[in-house]
C-alpha cells in the first residue's frame, strides 16, 4: 500500500487526501485564560499562606486554614492537569472515498481480527454478545478479511450456544445487509428502528425473534437442553461441560463456529471466521481478569489468522457504522503515520441514556472532549473498546520489536495452514493454557499490560510511553454504541473499580507525573495524571462538603467577608472554573441540564466511590483485603428502566457508599437553614462574614435534591431507612465534634 503524502493539516483537503486535521480556534483563548486563572490561584495561595502563618493562633483556626489550603491545592493541581487538554486541541476528518486510490483490489485490504470479551451470561446477556458479533461481521469490508474471536471468561455453555445461534442467523443477516445497503447492522437496533415493510424483512425479523427466544430460554434454564442440540457436532462440543467444569476451574475450549474457507451464507458468499474461546482456568493460577483474557485472544488469533489490525470491543458495544474500518484505514494506509501509529480510538457512546443523563454516564469529558486535546500531542488514551490497534504495537516500541516465545505469535508471521487444522488448533490450545504465561513476558513487555485493574488505561499509557502514537477518530455518525448503567449503585461500583485501577498506576513506578512526563513530555504526563489522580477529587470534595457547613452551624466565619477584595477572588475562581467547564461541555454537544447533572454526579463520586476505592486499594496493598473484577450488570430491569427514563434517581439497594453523601446532604441543609434564619433576623454583620458559607451550603443543598427525595420516599428506589438513620447519627456526632473543636 502506498499512501505517502495522503494527509493534510490545513483543514483544506486535497482531492487525494485520506484525512485532514485542524487546530481548535479556541486554543489561543484557552492559553490566555489559563495564564489569568493561574495568576488568581497564586494570589489565593498567598492568602492561604498569610492566614496560616499570621492568623492561625488556635488549633481550630490552624486546622481550618490547613484544610482549606489542602483542598484548594488539590483543586489547583487538578485544574493544572486539565489545562493539558486545552493547549493543543486537534480535530480530524477522514475521506474513505479516496481509499480506492490506495487500495485498488480486495487483496490490498489488511485483515482484521475482532476481539470481543464477555465473562458472565447473567450479568452480560448472551444476546448482547450476539448483536455485537453480528454487527462487525456485517462490515462493509471483504468478509474473508474479517475474523471474530469471542472470549468467554465465564466458561459458559450458554454463551457458546448463543454464538452457534448467531452463526446460523448470520447466513441470512449478512446478505440482507448487502442487498439492502443497511446502515444499522446490529439486528436488535435495526428492527427496533425500522418497522417491517416487506415480506423479506418480516421473515428475517421472525428468524431473529425465534433465535432470541431460544437463547433467552437456555439462559433462563441455566443449561443447554437436548432439544436445542440438533447436530452431532454440537453434542461433542457441549459434552465438555461436565460436573467438574466450573467457571474458576476448567480446560480450554476453542470452537471454530464459522470457517471462511468452508462456510457460506444463503447466497453463496464467504462468511467471516467466528471463533469461541474460553481459556483454561485453575484456582492456583493468576488470570489477570480482562487483561489476561485479551492476551489469550491475542495469542489464539495469532495462531489462526494473525491479522495486522485488531479491533477490541466490549460485549455490549455494537457497531453503528458499517464503514468504520474504512475510516481507520485512512490512517493506517498513510505511510507517514504507519511506522509509529499504535491505535485509532473511537469515542465510547451509549444508547438508552435518558434525556438529561442524570448519572453522567456519557462521561463526555473522558470520551469526547479530553481526547481532542490529547490528539494534538501524542494521542488519546485507550478506553477499552471501540479501538483499532496495529498488532505490532503489542510487541515493543516502534524501533525495536520484543519477540514472543514462539515465532508463530510474532506480528509478522504469516498463517498458511487452515484455521481448523490439527496443528493450528493444538497451538491455539497451548496459547490459551493457564500456564503459558509463566516465565513469559506477556502482560509486562508484550500484549495488554498487567499491574492495574484498569487494564485499558494502563495499556494505552504504556504503549504511548514506548513511543507509539494514537489517533482520535470522532466522525459525526457514531461508530459504536454501548450500554450504560441505569442505577446509582451500579454507577458508583463501576467508578470504584476504576478508582482502584487508577491508584494502581498512581502509586507505582509508572506514575504519569514522573514516568509519563519523562517519556512523553510534561503535557502528556499531566494529561494522564489528570486521570490517574482522578480519585483525589475526594479530598477537596469532603472538605468543602462538611467544613464550611459545620463552621456555619457554629457561627464561625472561615472565608473573607463580602466587602473584602479576597471575596472577589473566590468568586472569580469559582465562576471561571465552572464557566469554562460549562463552555467545554456545550461545545462538546452537551446541554445545560446534562452539564448540571454531570457536575452533581462528580460531587457524589467524590463523597462515595472515590473514598471507598481508596480504602479498598489501601487494604489490598496491606494484604488485608483482595478485590475482584466486579462486572457492571448489563441486564435491564423493566421497572428500573422506567424510573430511569423518567429521570428519577434510583438508589436501589443498601450500600455504605450512600452514607457520606447523605451525611453531607443533612449537614448542608441544616447549615443553609441556619443561614436563612440569620438573614431573616436581620443580623447583617454576621451574615456578611458567613455569606460564602451560606452560598456553599445552598449549592450543596441544590445538588442534594435527589438525595432528599430518596430519603423521604418509601419505595424501593429510595435510600434505606437504616442508611438514613445512620447518616443522621453520624452527622450529629460530626456536629458535636465540630462544636467542641471550633468553639475553643
Amino acid at each position: 500500500m502506498d499512501g505517502k503524502g495522503l494527509s493534510t493539516t490545513t483543514g483544506r483537503p486535497t482531492s487525494t487526501a485520506l484525512h485532514t486535521a485542524y487546530p481548535s480556534r479556541r486554543t489561543t483563548a484557552n492559553r490566555i485564560f489559563a495564564a489569568i486563572y493561574a495568576s488568581a490561584l497564586l494570589a489565593l495561595f498567598y492568602h492561604h499562606t498569610n492566614n496560616l502563618l499570621f492568623h492561625s493562633t488556635t488549633f481550630s483556626s490552624f486546622f481550618t486554614s490547613s484544610s482549606l489550603l489542602i483542598a484548594d491545592f488539590v483543586f489547583a493541581f487538578m485544574w493544572l492537569a486539565t489545562q493539558s487538554f486545552r493547549m493543543r486541541p486537534l480535530y480530524r476528518e477522514e475521506f474513505p472515498e479516496n481509499l480506492k486510490r490506495v487500495l485498488k483490489k480486495e487483496n490490498d485490504f489488511p485483515a482484521i481480527d475482532v476481539l470481543i470479551c464477555t465473562a458472565d451470561p447473567y450479568k452480560e446477556p448472551p444476546m448482547g454478545v450476539v448483536n455485537t458479533a453480528l454487527s462487525v461481521m456485517a462490515y462493509d469490508y471483504p468478509a474473508e478479511k474479517i475474523s471474530v474471536f469471542v472470549s468467554d471468561d465465564g466458561g459458559s455453555a450458554l454463551t457458546l450456544f448463543a454464538i452457534f445461534e448467531a452463526a446460523k442467523f448470520a447466513g441470512h443477516w449478512l446478505p440482507f445487509c448487502r442487498k439492502n445497503d443497511v446502515v444499522q447492522r446490529c439486528p436488535q437496533a435495526y428492527f427496533a428502528a425500522n418497522p417491517s415493510t416487506t415480506s423479506e424483512t418480516d421473515k428475517l425479523k421472525s428468524l431473529y425473534e425465534s433465535m432470541k427466544v431460544r437463547v433467552e430460554n437456555v439462559v433462563e434454564r441455566g443449561k443447554v437442553d437436548d432439544q436445542y442440540i440438533t447436530d452431532e457436532q454440537y453434542h461433542q462440543v457441549f459434552a465438555k461441560w461436565t460436573d467438574g467444569f466450573t467457571r474458576q476451574d476448567h480446560p480450554t475450549v476453542i470452537q471454530v463456529v464459522l470457517d471462511k474457507s468452508k462456510d457460506k451464507d444463503i447466497t453463496g458468499h464467504q462468511m467471516p471466521n467466528l471463533v469461541y474461546v474460553s481459556r483454561q482456568k485453575s484456582r492456583t493460577s493468576a488470570h489477570h481478569f480482562k487483561a489476561g483474557a485479551v492476551n489469550v485472544l491475542l495469542r489464539v488469533s495469532a495462531t489462526m489468522s494473525n491479522a495486522p489490525v485488531i479491533l477490541t470491543l466490549d460485549c455490549d458495544t455494537y457497531s453503528n457504522d458499517p464503514q468504520t474500518p474504512l475510516r481507520v484505514l485512512c490512517y493506517f494506509s498513510d505511510q507517514e503515520l504507519q511506522s509509529k501509529l499504535g491505535y485509532v480510538q473511537f469515542p465510547q457512546r451509549f444508547h438508552g441514556i435518558n434525556k438529561n443523563d442524570i448519572y453522567g454516564c456519557e462521561l463526555k469529558r473522558l470520551f469526547r472532549i479530553n481526547p481532542v486535546g490529547m490528539d494534538g500531542m501524542v494521542g488519546p488514551n485507550y478506553v477499552g473498546t471501540g479501538c483499532f490497534f496495529s498488532r505490532r504495537a503489542f510487541f515493543g516500541g516502534p524501533s525495536a520489536i520484543v519477540s514472543p516465545e514462539i515465532p508463530e505469535l510474532r506480528p509478522d508471521n504469516v498463517v498458511r495452514k487452515p484455521i481448523q487444522s490439527p496443528e493450528v488448533l493444538e497451538l491455539a490450545h497451548l496459547a490459551a493454557g493457564c500456564d503459558y504465561e509463566k516465565q513469559a513476558q506477556w502482560g509486562y513487555k508484550i500484549g495488554v499490560r498487567y499491574g492495574s485493574l484498569l487494564e485499558d488505561f494502563f495499556t494505552g499509557y504504556r504503549l504511548q510511553c514506548e513511543g507509539w502514537k494514537a489517533i482520535f477518530c470522532n466522525p459525526e455518525k457514531a461508530s459504536f454504541y454501548g450500554d450504560a448503567p441505569i442505577s446509582l449503585v451500579d454507577v458508583l461500583n463501576q467508578n470504584k473499580r476504576w478508582s482502584i485501577g487508577l491508584h494502581d498506576v498512581t502509586f507505582s513506578k509508572y506514575c504519569p507525573l514522573t514516568f509519563g512526563s519523562r517519556y512523553m513530555g510534561i503535557l502528556m504526563g499531566l494529561a494522564y495524571a489528570h486521570y490517574s489522580f482522578w480519585p483525589i477529587w475526594s479530598i477537596p470534595m469532603a472538605i468543602y462538603a462538611f467544613l464550611p457547613s459545620l463552621a456555619l452551624l457554629n457561627g464561625v466565619s472561615i472565608f473573607p467577608k463580602v466587602s473584602e477584595p479576597w471575596f472577589l477572588l473566590y468568586l472569580f475562581l469559582f465562576l471561571g472554573s465552572y464557566g469554562q467547564d460549562l463552555l467545554d461541555f456545550i461545545i462538546g454537544e452537551g446541554t445545560f441540564k446534562k452539564w448540571w447533572n454531570d457536575q452533581r454526579i462528580w460531587m457524589i463520586r467524590g463523597l462515595s466511590c472515590f473514598w471507598f476505592g481508596f480504602i479498598e486499594y489501601f487494604l489490598k496493598s496491606l494484604g488485608i483485603s483482595t478485590h475482584g473484577f466486579d462486572l457492571t450488570s448489563k441486564v435491564v430491569d423493566q421497572e428500573q428502566s422506567k424510573r430511569y427514563e423518567q429521570g428519577v434517581f434510583d438508589f436501589g439497594v443498601e450500600s455504605p457508599m450512600f452514607v457520606p453523601m447523605t451525611m453531607a446532604a443533612i449537614t448542608n441543609l441544616a447549615a443553609f437553614c441556619l443561614g436563612l434564619i440569620v438573614v431573616l433576623t436581620g443580623r447583617e454583620s454576621a451574615f456578611e462574614g458567613l455569606f460564602m458559607q451560606v452560598l456553599i451550603s445552598g449549592f450543596g443543598v441544590l445538588n442534594s435534591l435527589p438525595v432528599y427525595e430518596a430519603m423521604i420516599t418509601s419505595s424501593k428506589r429510595g435510600i434505606p431507612t437504616r442508611t438514613t438513620l445512620l447518616s443522621v447519627v453520624l452527622s450529629s456526632v460530626l456536629f458535636v465534634a465540630a462544636f467542641v473543636a471550633l468553639r475553643k
